[in-house]
């Protein structure tokens, strides 16, 4: 596997019958870890160390993600994960009631180039759930399931959960994934992906072609290998058609994009799963979601290094610049119509707040014209986000307040209506403890 770079964007092609894949994509690059550690030094946009710097040691300590406090618990006798066996779903159901994770957060994907991919197939896609700081991946019939948590100071940390019923069952962690999850697409950090699969021939020699998708990808391009339900859905989008199609077809115009309510009576196994939803609304969410997490990683691990090395900063501040253009969905692609999904994932994401004395909350989406409602990331209120070094922190914030009060007049950031910027910054003062002195009223 190779990384083949676009402008613009990030290509990829892989073997489906041997690829692997991020526990929250249809499937990522496999990048020998040597390649990405010999090479990130000569790139300004990657972490630039090892992942076992002293500062890091990533190997060596866990941190303590929810995942780890969760196992703690199962330890201790504190917390129990009952085996589901009429539904088939081991310990599925039990695990998301423990991490608080929404069954409404599920979608489904069917590109076949996950580590389980002789499970996968259309009819019995794997189903992805999540929340801000975990993810689930789940295969039914599978013997394992997939868990990453962001931890606050290790950037994501893999684990595997037996679906063996057993008295005692335990995540384990699970160090093989940065074969997968340690690319040049995670900014050289352990971190999530999520891919668009290209259409690709039957030949079964063939390579598949994919664009790695965040906030910033044309929803055109987005959900190759992806199931996508919703009340309103674009007309245009890669998903709910089959990746693997006949050769001769691949030069003929692709089909109209199907259109699902649900995948009820769509799946061979449709009622094994919690939901019968892969909604819009969660897919969006998660395509910002990933790339923003890998940001907060990369911007701590960089701060954590420079430190101990006593090195300038710049590396620093051009991980924050990265991180804060994102953060304000200032490249973001504009959607084209209004989405609404089916599951009730928009209203329960919503739902978690903070809100100011107003109502208003970074969490209130718009999927009008755009992903929310006021353009700045719900993970400035993440563990991950508190977890960053001080330093990292105060530099943030300071360039925050240079784009939000017009400080920074470049055009990149005139996309940001006054009004928008007033917003975000009334919110962050009422609901962002720690915020600095400057962003208050004068």
């Amino acid at each position: 596997m190779f990384l083949a770079e676009e402008v613009g964007r990030a290509a990829v092609k892989y073997h489906r019958t041997v690829g692997r894949t991020s526990v929250t994509g249809a499937a990522a690059l496999v990048v020998g870890l040597g390649a990405v550690t010999g090479l990130t030094a000569q790139r300004r946009d990657a972490f630039s160390a090892s992942r076992e710097h002293p500062a890091i040691a990533y190997a060596a300590h866990e941190g303590a993600n929810p995942v780890r406090r969760l196992s703690d618990a199962l330890a201790a006798g504190q917390a129990r994960l009952d085996f589901d066996r009429d539904a088939s779903r081991g310990y599925l159901p039990a695990l998301l009631d423990a991490l608080h994770i929404g069954v409404e957060s599920q979608v489904l994907v069917f590109s076949e180039t996950s580590n389980q991919a002789r499970h996968i197939n259309p009819s019995h896609p794997r189903a992805i759930y999540f929340n801000d700081t975990v993810a689930v991946g789940w295969v039914p019939g599978t013997d394992l399931l997939e868990i990453a948590a962001h931890d606050a100071q290790q950037g994501v940390v893999f684990y595997t959960l037996s679906q063996q019923a057993t008295a005692k069952p335990q995540p384990r962690r699970d160090v093989s994934c940065l074969l997968c999850h340690l690319t040049w697409d995670t900014l050289a950090v352990p971190g999530f992906i999520t891919l668009s699969t290209f259409p690709m021939s039957d030949d079964p020699n063939a390579y598949a072609d994919g664009v790695v998708v965040d906030h910033r990808t044309p929803v055109a391009d987005r959900w190759g290998g992806w199931y996508v339900t919703g009340r309103l859905v674009p007309t245009r989008h890669m998903g709910n058609l089959p990746v693997i199609r006949p050769k001769a077809t691949l030069t003929t115009p692709a089909p109209p994009t199907p259109t699902f309510d649900s995948m009820a009576g769509r799946l061979a196994s449709a009622a094994t799963y919690p939901s019968p939803y892969s909604d819009i609304a969660a897919l969006m969410v998660l395509n910002h979601q990933t790339h923003a997490t890998n940001l907060l990683t990369w911007v701590g691990w960089e701060t954590r290094v420079a430190l101990a090395e006593k090195r300038p900063l710049d590396r620093v501040d051009d991980a924050i610049r990265d991180l804060v253009d994102y953060f304000l969905f200032v490249d973001e692609a504009p959607l084209a119509s209004p989405i609404a999904g089916t599951s009730g994932f928009a209203g329960k994401f919503a739902s978690a707040g903070p809100r100011d004395a107003a109502g208003r909350s970074l969490r209130q989406l718009d999927l009008s014209s755009r992903l929310m409602r006021y353009p700045c990331s719900y993970l400035i209120y993440s563990e991950a986000f508190d977890g960053l070094p001080a330093l990292a922190r105060e530099r943030i914030y300071a360039r925050l307040w240079r784009v939000l009060s017009g400080e920074d007049n470049d055009r990149r950031y005139a996309r940001l209506s006054a009004a928008d910027r007033r917003a975000v910054i009334e919110i962050l003062r009422a609901t962002r403890s720690g915020l600095p002195d400057y962003f208050q009223p004068r």
